[in-house]
């Protein structure tokens, strides 16, 4: 026999409904049903005056159990039966609320008569985010609690608020510092005590006053501006339904609105995305036991755009920080970078002074990297160069303590190399941040060949408590990411070879809902950042024996055409406006005619999208097949959280599943026939040939 992850419990004369499925008391099928039996043991109990819901563990239910939605069969009917029965409850039924209270759990609150929070509580219904609308009358009983204005801006964005926000909404009813069960049970108590009907959110109406003239028609205008993300629309009509209609027709387009998003290739994406990005925390052979290293100081070496936004990650997150540079100027000028962010964040209002203070204190600028002796992990944020990052590996082997982890910040060079410069290759690993790194999701973690395993583990918990979303990569060049951007930019450029423009080509990418495509992008990175990484490729000796390949770049980078920051580079700018730019026509022109390369005007969108991402899907086959990713889904992690494509696409593997991998096999073959195959550009992956013709996904593949 299972046992129930719910139990009906006596304190006195009131119930009190223990919900105990840890580690989240998320709402498992299991749950759902043990919720619905307790409650009807509750009803059997007259003699009980009150109940209580209350969740054991860390947090009260922090939302529904995701992997039911997969499910074909899913339905939130039993559980919205269960609600409507707690609310009609005529004793008195109170919601003790710890940690969060999310989704399915917010719900569950709500429908209570009385909501009571310990004071670090914070509430929220974040089901946008996985690309679908509150399913359990959230979308009802929110703006009826909240009022329309409040629920519109709660749902459409999925931010969690604190309880003293909550408290000021009317979303919660009391903050006590009590233990939540005790003042849950008072609270019970002293309302069976009065014996005043039951306060039911589902009864109470929309406050016109939360419902300005047009919020509505604005609301549902920017969302129908986004059709790739069909829940923005569909909550907006349901807070327009809670508005307008009474509870139950209510209900009932909630419930048509929740079957369409949970069915839509959004959220199919979406929650794709969901469940990789927690897989990608778990690295296949290591110990689950294994002890991590502590990490109480950080160490940061190069005070650049790059090193202060690092410094910037660690001070954030409470870790006191020394930032090491070479010169004063350097040192001054890094140090006044990070207070001039800080100081556009307080203006904002997204920061209070006090707060940016107290970060400030925790940096410790200096010009002796000495001072890293007292650091448990020092990152070198210096320039791409390899002789110099195998210098400062050597310098950091000897004054970094024994035990204290090593880490390279690099996008593109063999982490090996670096390694086993240091003289201590268990302690080093490559942490590539992407920049601004106080604002990017995504750290690539570079596991080396003489990586310790701890060190490892250690580093993969650092990244969450920074908050960013980790991936580990083997090494190679380019790692996972910029391997796969590297024939991204290869496609691109041998289409402005064969006649395609900046213009054409990027349009085709964005159509796919990445924010910029490879011509905007490069122009934005920097050209001379772009040709600088080939020409130390070529000589490393990694580039085909191909004059065409990546000429555009080099040319232009000869030209000083560095982009926006010269004001040309595939674009000219105008300001930040990117216009077409007639030198790069003339450049790509006389490259095409210097090296035989026939122009044509046939070039369409497809042929655009297909050369650039299927060549990226084959290249993350070539990375699986290698074991530099352990998971195709982790593949998808890196370019949704680092490199802008769509969540909405699920990243590159799960867009060619969606798609279907014998297509994408067919097309690749297709070029290979088409514009020849000297070199093995468009040479299929065998990984990837064998998982079409078995029928088999490429982002559920694991090495």
């Amino acid at each position: 026999m299972t046992t129930s992850p719910v139990t009906l419990k006596t304190e006195g004369a009131v119930g009190v409904l223990v919900i105990h499925n840890p580690p989240v008391n998320a709402l498992s099928p299991e749950t759902v049903q043990g919720l619905m039996d307790g409650l009807a043991a509750f009803e059997a109990q007259p003699t009980l005056q009150a109940l209580v819901v209350h969740c054991e563990g860390r947090t009260f239910v922090a939302g529904g159990d995701i992997a039911a939605f997969e499910d074909p069969t899913f339905s939130a009917a039993p559980y919205n039966s269960f609600l409507a029965r707690l609310e009609a409850c005529s004793r008195p039924v109170v919601a003790a609320l710890h940690g969060t209270a999310l989704g399915g759990g917010l719900e569950l609150a709500m429908a209570c008569h009385w909501r009571v929070a310990a004071p670090g509580t914070r509430v929220g219904l974040p089901e946008v985010k996985l690309g679908l609308i509150p399913g359990s009358l959230g979308t009802q009983r929110l703006p009826r609690l909240a009022g329309a204005q409040r629920a519109l801006d709660l749902m459409l964005t999925g931010r969690m608020i604190a309880a003293q926000e909550a408290l000021t909404a009317g979303i919660i009813d009391e903050i006590s510092e009590q233990p939540p069960l005790d003042a849950a049970l008072a609270r019970a108590r002293l309302l069976a005590q009065q014996g005043t009907t039951p306060r039911r959110s589902g009864a109470l109406t929309v406050q016109a006053a939360s419902l300005p003239e047009g919020l509505i028609d604005q609301a549902m205008a920017a969302a129908k501006a986004r059709p790739q993300y069909p829940a923005h629309e569909a909550i907006v009509a349901c807070v327009q339904a809670a508005a307008t209609l009474p509870f139950d027709q209510g209900e009932q387009v909630e419930a048509q609105w929740f079957a369409k998003v949970l069915r839509s290739g959004t959220s199919k994406a979406m929650r794709h995305l969901f469940f990789a990005e927690r897989a990608a925390e778990k690295i296949p052979g290591l110990p689950r036991d294994v002890t991590l290293r502590p990490i109480r100081k950080v160490g940061v070496l190069g005070a650049g755009t790059m090193g202060g936004g690092i410094a910037m990650c660690f001070i954030n997150a409470g870790y006191e920080t020394v930032l090491v540079e070479a010169s004063a100027e350097a040192l001054q000028r890094g140090m006044d970078t990070i207070r001039k962010n800080y100081d556009a964040t307080v203006s904002k209002g997204k920061l209070a002074a006090d707060e940016r203070d107290r970060r400030l204190a925790r940096l410790t600028p200096s010009l002796q990297d000495t001072d890293f002796a007292s650091c448990d992990i020092v990152i070198e944020a210096v320039f791409e160069n390899m002789a110099l990052k195998q210098q400062i590996a050597q310098r950091l082997g000897q004054v970094c303590r024994p035990g204290a982890i090593i880490a390279t910040n690099t996008s593109t060079l063999d982490v090996d190399a670096i390694a086993t410069a240091s003289g201590r290759a268990a302690d080093v690993l490559g942490t590539h941040f992407f920049s601004p790194a106080n604002v990017m999701r995504l750290l690539e973690v570079v596991r080396g060949a003489r990586t310790a395993p701890d060190a490892l583990a250690t580093v993969m918990q650092l990244a969450k408590r920074i908050g960013k979303v980790a991936a580990v990569s083997g090494v190679c060049y380019g790692f996972i990411g910029n391997r796969m951007a590297e024939v991204y930019m290869r496609e691109a450029e041998f289409l402005l070879l064969e006649g395609a423009t900046p213009v054409q080509i990027d349009q085709a990418i964005e159509s796919l809902g990445l924010a910029m495509g490879p011509c905007r992008m490069l122009d934005m990175a920097g050209i001379d950042v772009g040709a600088k990484t080939v020409i130390e490729y070529e000589k490393a000796g990694g580039l085909p024996p191909d004059a065409t390949y990546r000429v555009v770049v080099r040319k232009l980078f000869e030209q000083g055409q560095f982009g926006q920051k010269t004001g040309a580079g595939y674009y000219r700018y105008e300001g930040r406006t990117p216009l077409a730019n007639p030198q790069t026509q003339a450049t790509c022109d006389a490259l095409a005619a210097q090296h035989g390369i026939a122009r044509r005007s046939d070039i369409s969108a497809t042929e655009i999208t297909e050369r650039l991402i299927y060549s990226m899907v084959n290249e993350g086959a070539r990375i699986l097949e290698e074991g530099i990713a352990y998971r195709g889904s982790d593949i998808d992690v890196v370019w949704t959280a680092g490199y802008g494509f769509p969540d909405h696409q699920g990243g590159p593997m799960f867009l060619a599943d969606e798609r279907g991998l014998a297509h994408v096999v067919q097309r690749l073959d297709h070029y290979a026939a088409t514009r020849g195959n000297p070199f093995g550009y468009w040479t299929v992956s065998p990984l990837l040939r064998r998982l079409a013709s078995e029928g088999l996904r490429l982002s559920q593949y694991a090495s």
